[in-house]
């Protein structure tokens, strides 16, 4: 079962769902979704240095990234064809017995925005800023401002909790994030 205004209204009041800072209900709640919106710290990739990403080379990602911060309503311009890490001014907490799923805003995506190339869902037990997968697929350059309503999430409600809350599981690899982390796909095991 998805939550709706009114069921995201209530877990939020019982703080059965945390998001802070505190959103503003009037225009960030809609009818089955919360929007969050866009923080100020962004992972952007230094492609004219490297020739291709490896995976599975310890910390190689964070050698070829490097982190830029945007002050609050100042802008972040995307290029046609960029990829970037960014991360929501929001920390959501989410309980075992919910998971998160965050979707792009319509009248961004009419602009070519996308954000999130593969990673949507957020498992019960979640705790952190989610961070975005951000994209220009259009031709022109996009303009985002910090602060922004940049994305949506739902809410879903499992059947039964999770027996192993994300926080809780051993080989978690971004639990309590606050920026837009690396990949650390080279710590899964093989």
């Amino acid at each position: 079962m998805i939550l709706s205004d009114v069921d995201i209204k209530q877990a939020l009041a019982s703080k059965k769902i945390i998001i802070l800072p505190k959103p503003d209900l009037t225009t960030q709640l809609g009818s089955c979704s919360i929007d969050l919106r866009l923080g100020d710290t962004f992972r952007v990739f230094d492609h004219s240095r490297h020739p291709y990403l490896d995976p599975q080379k310890k910390d190689y990602s964070n050698e070829i990234t490097k982190v830029v911060k945007v002050k609050r309503n100042e802008n972040f311009i995307m290029q046609p064809g960029d990829f970037v890490l960014a991360v929501t001014m929001e920390k959501v907490v989410i309980p075992a017995n919910l998971m998160g799923r965050l979707e792009g805003r319509s009248s961004l995506g009419r602009l070519g925005l996308v954000v999130h190339s593969t990673a949507s869902i957020f498992d019960p037990g979640w705790d952190g800023k989610p961070v975005l997968e951000l994209g220009n697929l259009g031709r022109m350059a996009i303009s985002l401002t910090v602060g922004m309503r940049i994305c949506a999430m739902t809410f879903e409600e499992l059947k039964t909790p999770a027996q192993t809350p994300y926080t809780k599981k051993k080989f978690a690899k971004y639990v309590f994030q606050d920026a837009p982390i690396e990949s650390r796909i080279h710590q899964e095991e093989k």
